[in-house]
């Protein structure tokens, strides 16, 4: 009606205006749609949280069918896909070729989208191990059938309340979405919840939660009857089995039964291995649930890396792989070469800029390019260890032992034939100072002050010249390189490309080096390393001013390229420039920043093998970066800076160099400085036992000069002077000796008396009675004896049987305080066990006990019954001492200060060598294996199934071993693979030379694991080979067999042999006690150790706290709880070492 109404003329009104037809406005250089174009802000946000659960949006979807929508291919992001963006152009000009031409945009918009799809894939994988997806996987289907492992292994205590939790989690998270359930679990007969699938509802939920919660074991693992009942079920849309030990029936039979059961029926069996590490076991699941079209899923709750062996997440992995394959050929795109395809990628930036190094922006010294100016040394350079032969303290005649020799005296104990025993000198020890040598005994010293003085001047005098020689050492380029002592110098650079940074750092470096240490050699030669190897002159060249420059030119051209082929370097130097040399003094100065590329045992095997018997060192001179490596720079092999310095510092001392370590704050490490810092040290301590022994003198003169005058002698002064005393009476003794010189005929009643007579210094306060004499008169001469001040000792002198006689006072009881001792330890490790290391070393043979020290008779608190008042009462003079609590009991401290602080520092000397001790235990092959005591080994290596996933590690520590303790100390071995059948090296002990060793490891490098554990069958092979023998067993289980029998069949085998069993638990989680008490205890039966690395990590950190921060809290670091016998003996020393000393502290 509106529009008619509006066509009708009408005079009176004005015609309508039509309104215009709409138009779509085009705007320029506007972005498609991607799906995030909205009105509202909100709105994007939503868009953007929705895209991010993209990757696990389809719940019911397994990875198979997710892939067929967001793989590579349908994406589009193949190498296929990728070429037909590119052109094919042909260069112009005689033997013209084609190549492939992409632009830069197209390149990057193409690695763009691979790196989106690798973060898809990613957040895929993180979405299925969330919850109980990473426990039984991604449960398909809507009637589901589950068969649960109800057997005794799998449902063992400590084991039970985790599964439980974990299937309970399932149903709340997964099966409760489900339409139908059929719940059944399976030991040795099935139990079925429902007799048929039951829908799911509040209900059933309910009594499902309770079933699981009531699961316990019941006897074995009857799999195949349980997969019997639930196949007889028509209603079943897949079936879920979750098996957590060893079927009873074998693989083959169980997989047959279900192949012809499925056969014209689709049941998908989604097969899940709990925290079940056998391999066997593992391989029966995935065969099963290949042949009914299902998946696998793994889980282990010690094993992280276990659950990638899943079916879905395997291929996620594999599409993550092929998109980083993708990516390396994109890089090799960008070098110009796709295969024997040349591509050009057109770049955006001008082509000169873009082939500039790194090197080229880095800020660079003044007159970097110019020439060098030589400078030449006037005196001929010596290592610190050569230097200290001549300047050190016992080239110097400064040791303090030669110093006290002439006037150090052993103690004497000579037989006297009158009393019938051996009786030991007292006279030194009342005119002498006790000293403990370097040998451990106690001389006699007679302390001289003024030669005491003297020596502690030249003492400091000798370490200001150490101090000079140190300072010396820590300028210009001995900085860097340290001090450069051959005459025949070949220098290896590292120009990988994780030094591109540090180029013209490395430039300086040279160029100091040539300058300053270099002009005075015989000749020399430099070669830099990437990846390949490029020396500056074929051979090597005398140091002239022409060949400095030409050097120097040469290094101002270096580009850094490729990894670290180190070992490259060093047969490039040895085998050319030092060929038919060897003999002559000459040193090779490796300059890196990082690891080789190659194994750490072949660079230190064959460093060894060519510096062995000739003059020839290697010197490493490790140099760290301040800053971060390039970004697009990976390094070949990744190492954190102490496990580099480690390796380097390892690899010099292989070449008997030294080793060198840098940064650009100054100097981290150097042997050279090491050696004079240590003899600084021990100047140090000498003059800190020269003031000791001063100390202890001037102590006994004030002891002396307070006991004054005895009492009932008073010291009369006048004209005449002290009064002598009156001649003595002669005593029996000398009486008997006189008439035996005289030749009296009455020689029996004097030597009846001489008899009787005995010494001042015996222990009896009243000498027995003569024959004829009554009691009474007895008492009364001992008294008058005990009343008399003076004494006589009688002594035949050198004129045939003369006799000579001494007057003395009566020696004073001798004191019970104890006092604080100085501690002597080893600087070098002794290879030994940790108990019979402590033996010598322990707190308690070094007496540095503090409750021993504090609780000797003059310690004891004394309380007395009062009748008066009825009560215990303390003496008077408690109140004088200070009280302490040891071991609850009252203990009266009569230590000074000084005392505690010195024994403070006693105790952290200790301590510190401890943790020193603990580092080398943990350091190289002992970190596993222990340290290797006997001198014919045996080591027997467990490669059953169960060791696959580390039995690459166990390969690379066993030749660890192999080199570091067997070869380095002439040890005889033998190696022995065990699994179900036993595999020996060689049929006998073999000596420990290069050509064995390197046949050993090449040996154990084809171990592979498979099959069952033999133990005893290993241990019985390994007994064969000698009667004294050390035997070293590595396993991550118990055998096969019954541990009982092992054990009796050990101690039968070893039953009069010198034969010993050391343990090794290797990857033995904590739920494993079982198998940790066989090894211990079969360790301990046969007088062996038992040894488990758990937690050595945190105890390298908790030891390098200690060693920077010192001892300040007894508490702080914790140290690790190790079971290994060495370790938790060492652990319990140092645990009563830090008790000790934060007690000290308190007294103090």
């Amino acid at each position: 009606q509106l529009s008619a109404r509006s066509s009708e003329p009408s005079s009176d009104r004005e015609p309508l205006k039509s309104r215009p037809s709409w138009q779509d406005s085009v705007l320029p250089h506007s972005e498609p749609d991607s799906g995030l174009l909205v009105t509202h802000v909100n709105q994007t946000l939503d868009l953007l949280r929705a895209q991010g659960r993209r990757a696990g949006a389809s719940e019911g979807q397994a990875s198979e069918e997710w892939l067929s929508n967001h793989s590579l291919e349908s994406a589009g992001l193949t190498i296929s896909h990728l070429l037909t963006q590119g052109k094919t152009v042909v260069a112009a000009g005689r033997g013209a070729r084609s190549q492939m031409e992409f632009s830069a945009s197209t390149i990057e918009a193409f690695e763009s989208r691979l790196f989106e799809m690798i973060e898809l894939y990613h957040r895929r994988m993180s979405w299925l191990m969330e919850g109980s997806r990473k426990v039984f996987g991604l449960v398909k289907g809507s009637r589901v059938g589950v068969l649960i492992d109800a057997s005794d292994a799998n449902c063992e205590s400590g084991r039970l309340q985790e599964f439980q939790k974990h299937l309970l989690c399932l149903l709340d998270e997964q099966l409760c979405y489900k339409k139908q359930l059929y719940l059944l679990s399976f030991g040795t007969q099935e139990s079925l919840l429902w007799d048929s699938p039951r829908d799911v509802n509040l209900r059933r939920l309910h009594q499902a939660r309770q079933w699981v919660q009531q699961l316990g074991g019941s006897g074995g693992c009857n799999l195949l009857g349980a997969v019997k009942k639930a196949l007889g079920r028509e209603d079943l849309s897949s079936l879920l089995v979750v098996l957590g030990s060893c079927p009873d029936q074998p693989a083959d039979v169980l997989l047959a039964y279900v192949k012809q059961c499925l056969l014209g029926r689709t049941l998908p069996v989604h097969a899940v291995a709990y925290d079940n590490g056998h391999p066997m076991t593992h391989m029966a699941l995935k065969n099963l649930a290949e042949a009914s079209g299902g998946r696998f899923h793994c889980y282990s709750s010690d094993r992280q890396g276990a659950i990638y062996s899943s079916s879905d997440i395997a291929l996620l992995q594999r599409e993550t792989q092929k998109a980083m394959d993708l990516l390396s050929k994109i890089k090799e795109m960008r070098q110009g070469l796709l295969g024997d395809t040349f591509v050009s990628v057109m770049q955006k930036i001008s082509l000169e800029v873009a082939e500039l190094p790194p090197s080229h922006f880095l800020p660079k010294p003044p007159n970097h390019c110019g020439p060098l100016s030589i400078e030449r040394q006037n005196f001929l350079p010596k290592t610190s260890a050569d230097w200290l032969k001549s300047n050190g303290l016992k080239a110097k005649k400064l040791s303090l032992y030669q110093v006290l020799a002439p006037n150090a005296y052993s103690l004497l104990e000579e037989f006297v034939p009158v009393l019938r025993k051996t009786v030991t000198s007292t006279l030194h020890e009342k005119a002498m100072v006790q000293f403990e040598w370097h040998d451990g005994t106690v001389k006699n010293v007679h302390v001289d002050p003024p030669l005491l003085y003297n020596y502690q001047r030249q003492l400091a005098s000798a370490v200001l010249m150490l101090e000079r020689r140190v300072e010396w050492l820590t300028t210009g380029s001995r900085q860097i390189w340290g001090n450069v002592c051959e005459q025949r110098v070949t220098v290896l650079v590292d120009v990988s490309l994780m030094n591109s940074l540090y180029l013209v750092h490395i430039q300086h470096s040279l160029r100091l080096l040539l300058e300053q240490q270099m002009a005075d050699k015989e000749s020399f030669n430099i070669i830099t390393f990437g990846t390949e190897v490029q020396p500056w002159n074929n051979e090597m060249a005398a140091p002239t001013l022409e060949n400095l420059q030409d050097a120097w030119k040469w290094v101002l051209g270096l580009k850094c390229t490729g990894s670290r082929n180190v070992l490259g370097a060093l047969r490039r130097a040895v085998e050319a420039d030092l060929q038919g040399s060897l003999d002559e003094p000459q040193g090779i100065y490796l300059f890196t920043s990082g690891v080789p590329d190659q194994e750490r045992a072949a660079v230190c095997g064959y460093v060894s093998e060519c510096c062995a018997g000739g003059a020839l060192r290697l010197h490493v001179c490790l140099f760290s970066g301040g800053g971060a490596p390039l970004p697009a720079c990976v390094p070949p092999r990744f190492a954190t800076p102490p496990e580099t310095a480690d390796t380097l510092r390892d690899l010099a001392h292989s070449g008997q160099g030294r080793f060198h370590w840098f940064r650009e704050t100054g100097i981290v490490e150097s042997d050279d400085i090491a050696a004079l810092l240590a003899e600084t040290e021990r100047a140090v301590n000498y003059s800190q036992k020269c003031a000791l022994l001063v100390e202890s003198l001037t102590q006994r003169a004030g002891r002396k000069q307070l006991a004054g005058a005895p009492e009932g002698q008073p010291q009369q002064r006048g004209r005449g002077g002290p009064r002598r005393p009156a001649p003595p009476t002669p005593a029996t003794l000398s009486l008997s000796r006189m008439q035996a010189k005289e030749g009296s005929p009455d020689d029996s009643a004097f030597s009846q008396k001489a008899l009787t007579w005995r010494p001042t210094s015996a222990k009896a306060g009243v000498p027995p009675a003569e024959p004829g004499k009554s009691r009474t008169l007895v008492d009364t001469e001992a008294k008058q004896k005990k009343r008399s001040k003076v004494s006589q000792s009688v002594f035949y002198t050198e004129d045939g049987n003369s006799v000579g006689m001494v007057f003395k006072k009566y020696p004073k009881s001798k004191s019970v305080r104890k006092y604080i001792p100085f501690v002597s330890l080893p600087k070098e490790e002794e290879i030994c066990s940790t108990k019979q290391w402590l033996r010598r070393f322990g707190i308690r043979k070094l007496k540095l006990d503090l409750h021993q020290l504090v609780s000797g008779p003059d310690c004891t608190h004394q309380k007395k019954l009062v009748p008066a008042v009825q009560k215990r009462v303390s003496a008077k003079y408690c109140a004088i001492f200070p009280s302490v609590q040891v071991n609850g009991i009252v203990r009266h401290l009569q230590f000074t200060a000084r005392e505690l602080e010195e024994y403070s520092a006693q105790l952290e000397r200790v301590l510190r060598r401890y943790v020193q001790r603990m580092q080398w235990l943990l350091a190289g092959s002992r970190r596993l294996f222990g340290a290797v005591l006997e001198g014919r080994v045996c080591i027997l290596v467990d490669t059953s199934g169960s060791m696959e996933p580390c039995l690459p590690e166990v390969k690379q520590e066993l030749a660890s071993l192999i080199w570091e303790q067997l070869h380095r100390g002439g040890v005889s071995f033998a190696l022995l693979g065990f699994s179900d059948r036993v595999a020996m090296w060689r049929p006998a002990l073999a000596e420990p030379t290069k050509e064995a060793c390197h046949d050993a490891v090449q040996w154990a490098s084809q171990l592979v694991a498979h099959g069952s554990t033999c133990t005893l069958e290993a241990i019985q092979a390994a007994c064969e080979l000698g009667d004294t023998l050390g035997i070293y067993l590595l396993s991550d289980g118990k055998p096969d067999s019954s541990c009982s029998l092992v054990l009796r069949e050990t101690a039968r085998r070893t039953a009069g042999k010198d034969i010993a069993v050391h343990t090794i638990s290797f990857n033995c989680c904590d739920r494993c006690l079982a198998a940790n008490a066989f090894l211990r205890k079969l360790a301990q039966q046969t007088g062996g150790r038992f040894h488990r690395c758990h937690g050595d990590v945190d105890a390298h950190r908790v030891a390098h706290r200690m060693l920077t921060e010192g001892f300040t809290d007894e508490d702080d670091p914790v140290l690790p709880a190790f079971e290994g016998d060495d370790l938790r003996m060492l652990m319990e020393e140092i645990g009563k070492a830090r008790r000790f000393l934060t007690q000290a502290r308190a007294f103090r």
